[in-house]
């Protein structure tokens, strides 16, 4: 066997261990969505998915199943997350980006990854410490009685926790932009900030969609953190002061516990079926619109 044939076995088996792997990662991911449609099978036979959609009514031992106070809870802890983060996470990219120098960075990026893999337990014990109190003296200064235990916390808290990962994704974004890019705009007499908002934010806003997108993805899936400060209450919240109840949460509280009720099991993963579904389609979205950007690069 000579070398060129020895290199050409290597290469063919190399590309096909390659395709296995990847082959297998979505396999996975069809095989748990398969499951979950299978458990949750008995419920959506038995009550139709517009009810259990729309329906407030979350009475498990009555065999009443509504999830519309806890997907809002969801939808709602997760917009005040994203409308708390944004704009710091936006602003911190641009400047790490365009103003800062190397070293600082460097250093910064560094603090930034420490930050994005810091345990959410960790993050919910520094929200039950911290911003519990902070959110119930603020709404007792604005005459609102509270707990402290809110939406608003969970919000709070999901912005700390989204935003090194839509720094990091920003920022790597940003600094794709070529350099002949900023030095055609700097060439034509404009400020820095003038280059950076008519010229790197523009070529760059699709990827920075994305960024948002992958942040919403990681925000709306937390469990730990948002449980431990969010009141863990069925109900609709009225403001953002009023205590609140996630689908992570409600899953991660109740399976395994009171299993004995008819159709508990299957309405605890339906929840995981929504939130599969959701996540799975912004994350595919904030992919598409990454493709998109690509391309037009």
């Amino acid at each position: 066997m000579d070398w060129m044939t020895y290199r050409q076995i290597k290469d063919f088996f190399a590309v096909k261990i390659l395709r296995l792997s990847l082959i297998f990662i979505n396999a996975v991911f069809v095989v748990i969505t398969i499951v979950l449609i299978i458990k949750a099978k008995p419920l959506l036979a038995d009550t139709s998915i517009f009810e259990l959609l729309l329906s407030s009514a979350w009475h498990p031992l009555k065999g009443q199943f509504g999830f519309y106070p806890f997907i809002i809870s969801t939808l709602e802890v997760t917009a005040i997350a994203m409308i708390l983060s944004i704009p710091v996470c936006l602003l911190s990219a641009i400047y790490l980006s365009e103003y800062a120098n190397l070293r600082f960075r460097e250093v910064a990026r560094i603090v930034i990854d420490i930050l994005a893999g810091i345990p959410s337990v960790i993050f919910g014990l520094c929200g039950v410490i911290v911003v519990v109190p902070f959110v119930r003296a603020l709404g007792n200064a604005w005459g609102i009685q509270t707990t402290g235990y809110s939406l608003f916390a969970g919000g709070i808290i999901l912005a700390v926790m989204v935003s090194p990962f839509i720094i990091s994704l920003s920022l790597e974004v940003l600094r794709m932009v070529p350099i002949e890019a900023r030095e055609s705009a700097f060439a034509l007499g404009t400020t820095k900030w003038e280059a950076v908002k008519y010229v790197i934010l523009r070529s760059t806003r699709h990827g920075i969609l994305a960024a948002i997108g992958l942040g919403f993805t990681r925000a709306f899936g937390e469990t730990i953190a948002v449980m431990m400060v969010v009141g863990n209450v069925a109900q609709v919240p009225a403001s953002i002061f009023d205590p609140a109840y996630p689908l992570p949460a409600l899953i991660a509280n109740n399976y395994g516990e009171m299993m004995s009720i008819p159709l508990y099991d299957s309405a605890l993963l339906f929840a995981a079926l929504i939130l599969m579904l959701v996540v799975g389609g912004f994350s595919t979205m904030a992919h598409l619109i990454l493709h998109k950007a690509g391309g037009q690069a």
